[in-house]
C-alpha cells in the first residue's frame, strides 16, 4: 500500500474514532420539558407528572441524596417472570420520594444505603429486599445504562436527573446494577471523564467490581469522596470483559465528612401506596409481551451478560469505513 493511501486511511480512522469518543447527545431535557417518549420503542413514559402510582410506567429517575433517589426495577412481576435480564428494556423508576410520578419504594425495602458525592459523580450503593419492587427471588441481576446494545438504553428511553452539581440537570452518563439483594447507581457529571467513570461495558462484573464502595447493612450514611479510578483501567492497560484473567476491583475511594441517617422512609408517601407487593395485571403483562415483540430483541446472555457493546458497534463502523476507503484508493 502506498504512503499516500496509508496516510489517508489513518486520517479517516482518526477522525472517525474522535467522533465516536466525543460526547454528542441527541437531546438534553429538564424535568419541565420532558417528552412523552425520548426513544422509539419505549415501553413507558418520561413525562410522568407528579402523582405517584403503584402502576406508573415512569422511566425518569432522580438521584439527589440518600433520602431522595430512585432505582430501576421491573414494571410487572408474578415472582418469576421478571428478572432484570428479561425486563432490562422496560424497567421503570421506583423512588424514595413522592412527587415524581413514579412508583414508590416500600418502607423497609432498603436495609443499607451509602451515598457518596465526588467531584465527578454521585453514587449510592447498598442492599435490600428487592422482591418488594418486583425483582424475583434468586435473581442475580443485571446492568442498566443509557446506551444498551443499540444506543437506546436499558431501559429504552430511561432518563436520569439530579441537583448535586449546582442545578437540576440531566445526567447523560450513568450506570446501575440491580439484583434481588444488592443495588448500585452512579450518575456522572457531564465532562471529559463522564464516559470513563460511568462505563457500561462491564455488565457481567456486578456492583462491587464496577462501583467499589460501602455495601454494609444497617447503616445509612452520606459522605463526600474522592473519584474512583475508571473501571477496567489499570495504569496503561485496559481490561476487556472476557479476557483470560480478570483483575481485582479498584480499591474503595477515600471518603470524609460523613453523616448518618437513622433509617430510610418514604418522603410524603401517598396513603394508597403502602402495599409492599406487586401483583401484575393481565393487561400489563400482555402489553409487555407486545412491546417485547415490537422492539429490538434484548441482547442479554444470562445474568449480568450482554453480547454486544455500543462501543463495539461504533468501532465496527470505523473499521468498516477504513476498509471501504482502502478498497477505493
Amino acid at each position: 500500500m502506498s504512503t499516500a493511501k496509508t496516510v489517508a486511511i489513518f486520517s479517516v480512522l482518526l477522525a472517525a474514532s474522535s467522533a465516536v469518543s466525543a460526547q454528542h447527545y441527541t437531546a438534553t431535557y429538564t424535568p419541565g420539558n420532558l417528552p412523552n417518549h425520548s426513544e422509539e420503542g419505549q415501553y413507558g413514559t418520561n413525562n410522568c407528572g407528579t402523582g405517584s402510582n403503584p402502576e406508573s410506567l415512569c422511566q425518569t429517575a432522580y438521584i439527589n441524596s440518600i433520602e431522595d433517589f430512585c432505582l430501576w426495577a421491573p414494571p410487572y412481576s408474578d415472582g418469576k417472570n421478571a428478572t432484570i435480564g428479561e425486563t432490562e428494556r422496560y424497567e421503570v423508576a421506583w423512588c424514595m420520594k413522592d412527587g415524581y410520578g413514579t412508583r414508590l419504594i416500600p418502607d423497609g425495602t432498603i436495609i443499607g444505603a451509602h451515598w457518596v458525592e465526588t467531584p465527578d459523580y454521585v453514587q449510592i450503593t447498598g442492599n435490600g429486599d428487592f422482591t418488594k419492587i418486583g425483582i424475583p427471588k434468586g435473581d442475580s441481576g443485571g446492568e442498566l445504562d443509557p446506551h444498551g446494545a443499540d444506543g437506546n438504553g436499558n431501559p429504552i428511553g430511561g432518563l436520569v436527573f439530579g441537583t448535586s452539581f449546582g442545578k437540576m440537570q440531566q445526567y447523560h452518563e450513568w450506570t446501575s446494577f440491580m439484583s434481588q439483594t444488592e443495588f448500585c447507581f452512579r450518575a456522572c457529571k457531564d465532562g471529559a471523564k463522564a464516559t470513563k467513570l460511568c462505563q457500561h461495558v462491564y455488565d457481567v462484573m456486578g456492583c462491587q467490581w464496577n462501583m467499589p464502595g460501602d455495601y454494609s447493612d444497617g447503616v445509612f450514611d452520606s459522605c463526600m469522596g474522592d473519584s474512583a479510578q475508571p473501571m477496567g483501567v489499570y495504569g496503561t492497560s485496559t481490561f476487556h470483559q472476557g479476557d483470560p484473567v480478570t483483575p481485582a476491583a479498584h480499591a474503595k475511594p477515600a471518603t470524609s465528612q460523613c453523616t448518618t441517617t437513622a433509617s430510610l422512609t418514604q418522603i410524603n408517601p401517598s396513603a394508597s401506596l403502602s402495599s409492599s407487593t406487586i401483583t401484575p395485571s393481565a393487561t400489563l403483562i400482555t402489553a409487555t409481551a407486545a412491546a417485547a415483540t415490537a422492539t429490538t430483541t434484548s441482547s442479554r446472555n444470562g445474568a449480568f451478560g450482554r453480547s454486544v457493546s455500543w462501543e463495539g458497534v461504533a468501532l465496527g463502523s470505523v473499521v468498516g469505513l477504513a476498509g471501504a476507503l482502502a478498497a477505493a484508493l
